[in-house]
C-alpha cells in the first residue's frame, strides 16, 4: 500500500477513502471521483483507461481483465499486482494510475500532470 500511496501522492488534490460498505476497501479519489479501487494488500487494482488502451492491456497482460460490474465496457480494468511485483511492474502501475487520474480529474488538474 505504501508504494501505491506514494504514486498517488504525486497527483494533485487526491485523497484516500476507505469504503465501509465494501469492508473498508480503499479507493483513491480526486475531488470525490474515484480513479483507483484496490484492496488493503494491493493484490489487484482497478483503474480507468481509454477504451483502446484498456483493450490493449487486457490483450497483452495476463494479469489484466475488464473490471467487474459492467465497468469494463467503460475502460475500467482490473490488474493483478502480485506479491513479488518488481520495479518494472510498479512503473506500469504508476503509468496506469496516472492515466486513470487524468481521465477522471477535472481538466485543469489533469493538465497539471499531462
Amino acid at each position: 500500500m505504501a508504494r501505491l500511496e506514494e504514486i498517488v501522492a504525486r497527483l494533485p488534490e487526491t485523497t484516500r477513502v476507505d469504503v465501509e460498505a465494501w469492508d473498508g476497501e480503499p479507493t483513491f479519489r480526486v475531488r470525490n471521483k474515484a480513479f483507483v479501487f484496490t484492496d488493503p494488500e494491493v493484490r489487484a487494482l482497478r483503474v480507468k483507461l481509454s477504451k483502446e488502451e484498456a483493450d490493449a492491456v487486457v490483450a497483452t497482460d495476463p494479469g489484466a481483465e475488464p473490471a467487474e460490474y459492467g465497468l469494463g465496457r467503460h475502460g475500467w480494468v482490473r490488474i493483478q499486482v502480485g506479491d513479488q511485483a518488481g520495479d518494472d511492474r510498479w512503473q506500469e502501475i504508476a503509468e496506469w494510475v496516472r492515466t486513470s487520474y487524468t481521465l477522471v480529474a477535472p481538466r485543469r488538474l489533469a493538465e497539471r500532470v499531462m
